[in-house]
C-alpha cells in the first residue's frame, strides 16, 4: 500500500466529507441504470462515514456531456443511491456554484449529490479556482473514484492542494488486489487483453510481458497481431499502422520468455448482425468475412492454460459479445476463471463488466475492478494521478 493515509486508519468524524465516487454507470434508452454495480461499490465507504457521524457531499460524473446537458443527469443514480441508503434523504444539487442553500442547510439525515461534474469545463482542466471552490463544500476529501484516478481533474486531484485528503475503502481495496499483480505475483501469470485497440496499450503490453508467463490476446487486439504474422483476417478490425510496434513486441516476448497465445481458430462472419457464424482456422478466413470470436479449439487451448494458473488479470472481451452469436468465447474464458478458485482472479474494464455483469459465481472472482483505464494504468505504471495526489 502506498504511503497515503485511509480512512480507516484515521479518526474522521463529525466532519463534511467532500467525496469523489464513480458513479458513471451505463443507463437504457430509457435513462434508467442498466448495472449499478458502481454504486454499489461505493456503498461500504458511505456507510463507514455515516456511521462516524460525518456529513457527506459526493461528487460524480456521468458519461461525456458537452456543456450542461440534461440527458446527462445524475437524477437516476441519485434516486437508485437513495434505494441502498433508505436512512438518509438523498439530495441532487443542481448548481452549486449559484446556490449554496442546500449546503448550508444540509441535515444530518441528508446526502447531497453535486450535479454532474462534467457539466463544468473547468473539472476537465484540473482549474485552480474551480478546485477551491469545491474545497469550500467539505472539511475533509475523500477519493473513492478508482475508476476516475487515472484523471487529473479538479475533483481528482486539484482539490487535494486544499484540503487533508484520504482514500476511501474501495480505492485501498482497488491498489491493495492489483498491486498484487505488479509487485509480486504468484506463477504461473495468465494475462487476458481483448478489446478492438492495441494503439492505447502497447506499453501496457509491454509491462504484462515482463509479469506474464502466458499473454492470451482476443478481439481487434488479436487481429494487429495476426495481420502483422502475415495471416489473412478479412474484414475483420485492425489497426494496420500499429503492425510494426506487434512485430517488436513479438520479439520482446521471445527475449521475456512470455507465450503469446494467438486464436488457432475463429468463428467468422459476414457482418455484426448476422445470428450464427463459421468456424475457420486461422488460415482459412474468407476476405469477405470478419473474425467476430475465437473457436472452440482456441477455447480449449486458453482453458488448459487457466486451469494451471496461480494468477489471473483480464481486460477486455474476446468477441462481439453484444451480439450473443460471438459471446461464446468471452463467456467461456469468464467460466474458466471462476473455476480455477486457487488463483488470484482479478478482472476489470467496462466492456468485461458488461459482459459478465448478470453472471452467476461472480463470487468465485477475487477482485472486480471498478476500473478500465485506471486498472490499466496502474497495472502499467504502479500508480495513479488521483493516488499520487493523496501522498501530499
Amino acid at each position: 500500500m502506498p504511503d497515503i493515509h485511509t480512512i480507516d486508519g484515521t479518526d474522521i468524524s463529525g466532519k463534511r466529507v467532500i467525496m469523489r465516487v464513480d458513479f458513471n454507470v451505463s443507463l437504457n434508452p430509457d435513462h434508467s441504470i442498466a448495472d449499478d454495480a458502481r454504486i454499489q461499490a461505493a456503498i461500504p465507504t458511505l456507510k463507514y462515514l455515516l456511521e462516524h457521524k460525518n456529513k457527506l457531499v459526493l461528487m460524480s460524473h456521468l458519461g461525456r456531456p458537452k456543456g450542461r446537458d440534461p440527458q446527462f443527469s445524475l437524477a437516476p443514480v441519485a434516486a437508485k443511491l437513495q434505494e441502498y441508503l433508505p436512512s438518509h434523504t438523498i439530495k441532487l444539487v443542481d448548481d452549486f456554484l449559484s446556490d449554496r442553500s442546500a449546503l448550508e442547510n444540509q441535515q444530518d439525515t441528508e446526502i447531497l449529490l453535486l450535479e454532474n461534474i462534467r457539466f463544468y469545463p473547468e473539472e476537465k482542466k484540473n482549474d485552480a479556482g474551480f478546485a477551491r471552490e469545491l474545497s469550500h463544500l467539505g472539511d475533509v476529501y475523500v477519493n473513492d473514484a478508482f475508476g476516475c484516478s487515472h484523471r487529473a481533474h479538479a475533483s481528482v486531484v486539484g482539490i487535494t492542494e486544499y484540503l487533508p485528503s484520504y482514500a476511501g475503502l474501495l480505492l485501498k481495496r482497488e491498489i491493495e488486489m492489483i498491486s498484487r499483480i505488479t509487485e509480486n505475483p504468484e506463477h504461473p501469470v495468465v494475462a487476458i487483453l481483448g478489446g478492438s485497440k492495441i494503439s492505447s496499450k502497447i506499453h501496457l503490453v509491454e509491462r504484462l510481458l515482463e509479469i506474464a508467463d502466458y499473454l492470451v490476446l482476443g478481439g481487434g487486439i488479436a487481429n494487429t497481431f495476426l495481420q502483422a504474422q502475415g495471416y489473412g483476417i478479412g474484414k475483420s478490425i485492425a489497426e494496420y499502422e500499429e503492425e510494426e510496434a506487434a512485430r517488436k513486441m513479438l520479439f520482446q516476448a521471445v527475449q521475456k520468455n512470455t507465450r503469446i497465445i494467438f486464436p488457432a481458430d475463429v468463428v467468422v462472419a459476414g457482418g455484426l448482425d448476422w445470428q450464427s457464424g463459421e468456424v475457420k482456422g486461422i488460415t482459412e478466413v474468407p476476405e469477405d468475412m470478419m473474425i467476430l470470436d475465437i473457436g472452440p479449439e482456441t477455447q480449449a487451448r486458453i482453458g488448459t492454460i487457466l486451469a494451471t494458473a496461480r494468477t489471473i488479470v483480464w481486460n477486455g472481451p474476446v468477441g462481439y459479445f453484444e451480439n450473443a452469436a460471438f459471446r461464446r468465447g468471452t463467456d467461456f474464458i469468464y467460466y474458466a476463471i471462476t473455476e480455477n478458485t486457487g488463483a488470484v482472479s482479478i478482472v476489470g474494464g467496462g466492456d468485461t463488466l458488461s459482459a459478465i455483469s448478470k453472471k452467476e459465481y461472480l463470487d468465485k472472482i477475487t477482485h472486480i475492478s471498478t476500473g478500465g483505464g485506471a486498472m490499466l494504468e496502474f497495472i502499467e505504471k504502479g500508480t495513479l494521478p488521483g493516488i499520487e495526489a493523496l501522498r501530499k
